[in-house]
């Protein structure tokens, strides 16, 4: 049916009807009617024998409707006086006798507002709603039906209808009808392959079906109905209920169905009351906030499946003979309280006073970097959240001397979304939740936040805010080119709207003993260190990211720093060269007061010194903090085993070297250059390479190298290797070559300002004439709105987790939207495995996937297909004992079979669905107006016309009518 209220539309409209109903009936007659103002739908279904007998089943209710198809129906009607119900059966009959019906039939009329009655027609069939009757009267519609056409009387034994008044009416009966269509956009049909099917029975539940079952193919060219749910109930609350009950226990995965919806209608007061009419839906607009089904296991199968046969992207080169420890997580008191650890004594003393405590007291205390740079250094940062939450609980209760976990920021923000497509708060939130006790600590890169530019001051204000509120105690800040300017913004963010620690940062470069060190002397070092100190900090951190402090420089420096300062120190450093145990031994007995280690399993080379090491060689010392070594080395043979699960991230640096006083890479860069090394195909050359980081750097003019500088230091070292490019070349050719954006940015000033500037000469040929900015690039950034912003990007992203992940965004666009999509696709993976996460299962491998508290699913992989003509292959799981199969293209597969262009550019137009297409209603050469229909789509006895969303000229007819085509087949070009 269609409404035409306007003269304009009535011939779009005629058109479609009439080839609607040409399509379904093989006849284009079509019928022209007064139209009733939103009026209830009412059916009377009539029994007549051929002996002149004919009564009433009493009603239905049909006035749930979409486009005038029925969606919900009830029996009796529920809102209707009994006058107007006496009047519609009395009708019924009269129409029945009148033309001596026989068999089963079903009146059909419409009951405006003040219950006027108008017939519409009457159906000599059973309609689909017949069931419900069927519910509260006890007669079964279709054996009686069958009796009569055999000759029976009603009151003949089979029947047993002797009079109106013997047929019951028993309480009330809801039906629905479950469709595979999408109510979320516009009711499209979904077509494909059912690969899970549950239906759901129990006391006052009646399901038709016909063959509804895992592997079923809905084809676009049927009804898209796959069952029929009834309910009956005393009354029609009961029957709701019932109705719920059973919708929210269907499990249907593989294609949309219209459930939700379906629960939204039932659930809403109107539909209770009875008070619905035929245009319920369309003025409801609440009905179509769905709850999304969660979908989880199926969504965790598509990801297991398209790793199985396609490979994880990050891992290059899989080794399936490896084997896989079990890790075994160190025993700890699962019920039993947290000791007092020092969150407890940060939030007793305050920020201040905690500070004094940390200098005061004679113990050299340790920051724990294995959750974050202790595997950013050696493993690409791809360690997943579910190894670290193993084990976070235990360590907080067996370790609570630590001064603080170091669990966030640098890499490991980005690296969470891009490659494991975890999102890095919660990662933050449940460490928080595991550790109570302890500091939890974060590297904050200044004004770059977690990210590799510049930002709004107050965005990286409400990053800082919105950290400590997930869980941040400690703030180690710093700047990627020791320029403080950088830093202030950040370090006042911390003092002025945190209660947590602002800990600002020394990087540490060169070596202050050497006599030819003039830039970053040791008084350098002391008048930043100084500085620091007056722009609040409370304490101050000795940042040696590429291990270059060595001891006796260890010695001098902390020796100087006391007296300079009255804040306490810490010391971090990466044991590159294999000699920062000595390097800690010299800065403890000069008064450090904090240093960093990694547990032994994840230290050493570009990582941490080893903590279980440091903590032995500290038995006896004036200074030692007692730890429990034992534990710590249970500790340490649990990262033992799962690194193995990361072998394809390690760096490949088998031992210490002295290079690192060379080249001086940063240790947390060295884990990600050999893999860009390889990316690059440069992998042959990763000796060239090192070298030409240390002449980037010095063409650069010795600069600071640390995230980001670091990484625009070995940017420009690819490129030099890549063109087989000297120092000479770039100054000599540099007007010729195109340089990296991140080194134009570099020397633009965008990361800020060296000390002493940028060489002039490597400066002018790499900005080509373009003007450096010599002042804070957040400076020249406007602030943002968060309110606007933040509603903007909730409509882009409407299931994303709010304002934390409009954070991420912010700080990574192009990642978060990556990440979006890929949630949405396998929902949250985080849950998998690791080992299966990276490589799959092999046949007949069983996993266990903890989907939530208490709720697990046990997953087998059966067997995979061989591709077919498409490419796709498909893989057989076994899921809880019950057979699943999920189609994946095969990308190393060649595709047989022809398939049409999709929509690619602007101007392209396609199939919004999988059909035939029917009609096309232009020819190339034509100008189309705004909203011109352009053919026709019929799938599902169902037809929809694509019109153009603009004006234009068909520059091209893709397909021709009879075509079958898939969702996005482009059909037509628009120049």
């Amino acid at each position: 049916m269609r409404v035409v209220r306007e003269a304009e539309a009535f011939e779009k409209a005629f058109a479609e009807a009439k080839n609607e109903a040409r399509n379904a009936f093989g006849d284009d007659t079509i019928f022209l009617e007064k139209f009733i103002e939103e009026p209830k739908h009412i059916e009377v279904q009539l029994l007549g024998d051929q002996h002149g007998n004919i009564v009433h089943l009493y009603e239905r209710d049909c006035s749930v409707q979409r486009r005038f198809q029925k969606v919900v129906e009830v029996a009796p009607s529920f809102g209707l006086k009994q006058e107007t119900k006496d009047k519609l059966y009395a009708y019924a009959l009269q129409l029945g006798r009148a033309v001596e019906y026989s068999n089963a039939g079903t009146v059909e009329f419409l009951v405006d507002k003040e219950e006027n009655i108008y017939f519409i027609e009457v159906n000599p069939r059973i309609q689909v709603e017949h069931t419900i009757t069927e519910e509260i009267t006890g007669i079964d519609i279709v054996r009686t039906q069958i009796l009569i056409a055999m000759g029976y009387q009603l009151s003949d034994n089979g029947i047993y209808i002797n009079r109106q008044e013997d047929i019951p009416l028993n309480g009330y009966a809801i039906q629905c009808r479950i469709t595979t269509e999408d109510p979320s956009n516009g009711f499209k049909p979904d077509f494909g392959t059912i690969t899970a099917y549950r239906n759901a029975a129990g006391f006052g539940i009646r399901l038709d079906e016909g063959s509804s079952y895992a592997g079923m193919k809905i084809s676009p060219y049927f009804d898209s109905m796959i069952v029929k749910v009834s309910a009956r109930g005393r009354t029609l609350k009961g029957a709701t209920q019932r109705l719920t009950r059973a919708l929210l226990e269907f499990r249907i995965r593989g294609v949309k169905t219209n459930i939700s919806f379906l629960l939204n209608v039932i659930s809403h007061p109107i539909f209770q009351r009875g008070e619905a009419r035929v245009s319920f839906i369309e003025t409801h607009p609440e009905l179509f906030d769905l709850r999304k089904p969660q979908d989880r296991s199926t969504r965790v199968l598509n990801y297991l499946a398209d790793v199985i046969v396609n490979g994880n992207p990050e891992v290059k080169k899989k080794d399936d003979s490896k084997i896989f420890r079990t890790p075994i997580v160190p025993a700890f008191d699962t019920y039993g309280a947290y000791p007092t650890g020092n969150r407890d004594r940060l939030k007793e003393l305050g920020r201040e006073q905690f500070s004094q405590w940390v200098k005061d007291q004679k113990c050299v205390l340790y920051t724990d970097t294995t959750f974050r740079d202790g595997h950013q250094s050696l493993l690409a940062t791809r360690v997943r959240t579910q190894d670290l939450q193993k084990v976070a609980e235990g360590f907080a209760k067996n370790h609570p001397e630590l001064f603080s976990m170091e669990v966030w920021g640098g890499a490991t923000f980005d690296v969470a979304m891009r490659f494991l497509y975890e999102s890095p708060w919660k990662r933050l939130e449940a460490l928080r939740e595991a550790m109570p006790n302890m500091l939890l600590q974060m590297l904050f890169r200044g004004s770059n936040a977690v990210g590799y530019s510049a930002y709004p001051d107050n965005l990286i204000e409400k990053f800082v805010e919105k950290s400590w509120e997930t869980g941040i105690d400690v703030f180690r800040i710093f700047d990627s080119l020791n320029w403080v300017e950088a830093m202030k913004v950040s370090i006042r963010a911390v003092r002025e709207r945190t209660d947590a620690l602002c800990e600002a940062a020394i990087c540490y470069t060169g070596d202050v003993l050497s006599p030819k060190q003039h830039k970053y002397t040791l008084q350098y070092y002391l008048d930043m260190a100084r500085q620091l100190e007056d722009e609040g900090a409370h304490l101050l951190a000795i940042k040696d990211m590429a291990g270059l402090l060595k001891p006796l420089s260890a010695e001098v420096l902390v020796s100087e720093l006391k007296k300079a300062v009255s804040i306490p120190i810490h010391l971090h450093t990466h044991d590159t060269a294999g000699i920062q145990a000595a390097t800690y031994l010299k800065a403890i007995d000069s008064g450090v007061d904090i240093v960093d280690c990694a547990l032994g399993a994840l230290s050493g080379l570009t990582s941490q010194p080893n903590f279980n090491s440091v903590v032995a060689m500290m038995e006896g010392h004036e200074r030692e903090c007692k730890m429990n070594l034992p534990s710590l080395n249970a500790y340490s043979n649990y990262w033992e085993d799962v690194r193995e699960y990361y072998y394809p991230f390690e760096s490949g640096m088998k031992a210490s070297s002295a290079e690192v006083y060379e080249n001086e890479i940063p240790g947390g860069q060295y884990s990600n250059l050999k893999p860009q090394a390889f990316a690059t195909g440069l992998g042959d050359k990763f000796e060239t390479l090192k070298k030409n980081y240390s002449v980037a750097n010095q063409l650069f003019g010795d600069i600071v190298k640390v995230t980001p500088s670091s990484k625009v230091v070995g940017d420009m070292a690819i490129f030099m290797t890549a063109n087989n490019l000297t120092a000479d070349d770039v100054l000599t050719r540099g007007e010729s070559l195109s340089f990296p954006e991140s080194v134009k940015e570099l020397m633009k000033g965008i990361l800020g300002q060296p000390v002493g500037g940028f060489p002039e000469a490597v400066q002018k040929v790499i900005l080509k004439g373009e003007q450096p900015i010599t002042d804070r690039p957040n400076s020249h950034l406007k602030p943002i709105d968060f309110d606007a912003d933040f509603n903007e990007f909730k409509a882009k992203y409407p299931l994303c987790d709010g304002f934390l992940d409009y954070l991420s965004y912010q700080m990574y666009p192009k990642v978060y939207d990556e990440y979006y999509k890929a949630n949405e696709q396998y929902g949250n993976v985080s849950i998998i495995p690791t080992p299966a996460f990276f490589y799959g299962l092999k046949e007949n491998e069983e996993i266990l996937i903890n989907i939530e508290e208490g709720k697990n699913i046990l997953v087998r992989l059966l067997f995979r297909s061989e591709p077919d003509e498409f490419g796709m292959r498909t893989i057989t799981f076994e899921l809880n004992g019950q057979s699943r199969q999920v189609k994946v293209r095969d990308k190393s597969s060649k595709v047989e079979k022809f398939q049409h262009a999709k929509v690619s550019k602007d101007g392209d137009i396609g199939s919004p669905l999988q059909g035939r297409l029917t009609r096309i209603l232009v020819k190339e050469g034509d100008t189309v107006k705004k909203n011109q229909p352009l053919f026709v789509i019929e799938a599902m006895k169902m037809e929809s016309i694509v019109a153009a969303q603009k004006e234009g000229k068909v520059s091209k007819v893709v397909l021709k009518e009879s075509t079958t085509v898939e969702q996005d087949d482009c059909v037509l070009e628009l120049a």
